[in-house]
């Protein structure tokens, strides 16, 4: 068994920064500092982005076309979720890496309907009068299904966790913490883009949520 690296920094960064932001969004919601909230919105859009662009040209754990499987094997692998197993898998296995893309959806329309609202009592984009009462009723609606469903993705994420590491001695968290997990001699590390595609790509971020929050 060897240690090899298959989380870059960019990726653990933005794994703990959104749940840092998401639990601030919490807070600043129930402590009633809109004004806070909002700027989480605007963070936490900025790292969504971030991340659907990384999941196409950032390191090769991080890809989508690297982690997503067919939905039979995701299947196939939650089949056998309580079988103790060494694991084998470099990056997301075949049912997490739906679940990523299932947590960022619901980050995405959640940051999207927020601008919105946020524009529609505060400021006033180029979208807010030509929406019809309804259809922003609606997207005011969908802020507050999103986040409830943000927040069962969220739970099951944490339950997966939990049973990775107590039915199949599977410890997922450290090597998002460290970066590093112990595999077979056999497997070969990822590629992993450098910093300054990150930095690129994290620009790319801030300037596509500011147009968004101008526009909306």
């Amino acid at each position: 068994m060897r240690k090899i690296v298959i989380w870059d920094a960019p990726t653990r960064l933005f794994h703990w920064l959104t749940a840092v932001l998401v639990a601030a969004a919490y807070a600043t919601w129930r402590l009633n500092w809109m004004d806070w909230h909002a700027r989480v919105g605007y963070a936490l859009l900025v790292l969504v982005v971030f991340r659907l662009l990384w999941g196409f040209f950032g390191s090769e754990t991080a890809r989508f076309a690297r982690f997503l499987a067919a939905p039979r094997a995701a299947a196939r692998h939650l089949a056998h979720v309580f079988r103790r197993e060494p694991d084998r898998q470099v990056g997301h296995n075949p049912a997490g890496g739906w679940m990523v893309l299932l947590l960022l959806a619901l980050l995405l329309g959640e940051t999207l309907t927020g601008i919105y609202v946020n524009n529609d009592v505060a400021d006033h984009g180029p979208l807010t009068e030509l929406v019809p009462a309804p259809i922003a009723n609606l997207i005011d609606a969908l802020h507050t299904v999103f986040w409830d469903a943000l927040l069962a993705a969220v739970a099951l994420h944490v339950l997966a966790i939990a049973v990775y590491w107590t039915a199949k001695r599977q410890n997922l968290v450290l090597p998002m913490i460290t970066g590093r997990k112990t595999l077979t001699p056999g497997v070969q590390p990822p590629t992993l883009a450098g910093p300054a595609r990150a930095l690129l790509l994290l620009g790319c971020g801030v300037l596509t949520a500011a147009a968004l929050a101008n526009f909306l």
